[in-house]
């Protein structure tokens, strides 16, 4: 009877036990799963970010320790004098001014003509109109070098070369990934809206301008940010259609500034930091729209 009774006691306690070992190896598990994709993240985020600090502290090494031997990753002094020495030889306010000429109305040029055909695509009914979509998804597959000798020609006979025409002219004709991000924003407004609109005698241009506009502020501002970036960035086209050094923009000065001062590269990262500069405070500044048209948008993965 005892036995018995010692039996039943016992049990209980095991399947306590059972439950407890349980619960802690469910707990490791969680806290594993947890931990991997962090570090993972942790890991590629130290990558992507590593040119960016050896572009920062290159910047403010002494040039003896550029190519020093072993690598040095933080400078015994920090030479802040590489940014005024580098400006002096470096024209950034002209070069500042000119790409902001570009890149401010390619921006607003881009945002406007791509929802203007967005907005055909996503609320228009016509015949042939998913067909003409997908040739301009179409286009994103051609190189721009083998459109490159054509505009070149083009904007010659138009005598629009050595201007910033053929820069900023062409964002005002649509962006084939602008239109296509545009258009599936679009899609996901409610259609009762302007069917509702156009019973009152709205007309198309009054349903775009005060209702899908106001609604679609985040796609906007992330077409906007995109096309300015581009822009910005943009090398290739600069150097092929301005040939007067008074109207280059910043990237093409600063591959004079590398040409002209090979040697120096502290002074040659301290300018890069300096033209990389208004595009990171300009994505801090808009990192809330920009990570809301992306969620809006379906481009998140």
């Amino acid at each position: 009877m005892a036995q018995t009774a010692s039996k039943t006691v016992d049990q209980p306690t095991a399947s306590a036990e059972r439950l407890a070992v349980g619960s802690r190896r469910a707990g490791l598990t969680d806290v594993v799963g947890r931990a991997v994709p962090l570090i993972f993240t942790l890991f590629f985020a130290a990558l992507f970010l590593l040119p960016l600090y050896w572009m920062v502290v290159t910047s403010l090494k002494a040039l003896d320790e550029v190519f020093a031997d072993p690598l040095v990753w933080w400078p015994a002094r920090l030479v802040w004098e590489n940014y005024p020495q580098a400006l002096a030889q470096f024209p950034f306010v002209r070069y500042f001014a000119n790409t902001a000429t570009i890149a401010i109305p390619v921006a607003i040029g881009t945002s406007l003509s791509s929802a203007l055909v967005a907005y055909a695509f996503s609320r228009l009914r016509w015949r042939g109109r998913d067909a003409v979509f997908y040739l301009i998804l179409g286009t994103l597959m051609i190189p721009n070098w083998v459109t490159l000798v054509p505009l070149y020609i083009l904007f010659n006979k138009m005598d629009w070369l050595n201007t910033y025409k053929p820069l900023i002219v062409p964002a005002f004709f649509g962006d084939p990934f602008s239109i296509f991000l545009l258009r599936q924003f679009f899609l996901r407004q409610p259609q009762e809206l302007v069917d509702a609109a156009r019973v009152d005698g709205a007309s198309h241009a009054r349903v775009f301008f005060q209702i899908i506009l106001p609604l679609s502020k985040p796609a906007l501002a992330v077409v906007a940010l995109f096309a300015f970036i581009n822009s910005w960035t943009d090398f290739f086209n600069p150097l092929i259609y301005l040939s007067d050094p008074d109207k280059y923009t910043l990237q093409v000065g600063l591959f004079n500034f590398f040409g002209l001062h090979v040697v120096n590269w502290p002074g040659f990262m301290a300018a890069a930091v300096v033209i990389l500069a208004p595009i990171a405070i300009l994505f801090v500044l808009a990192q809330r729209a920009f990570i809301e048209g992306i969620t809006f948008t379906g481009l998140r993965g």
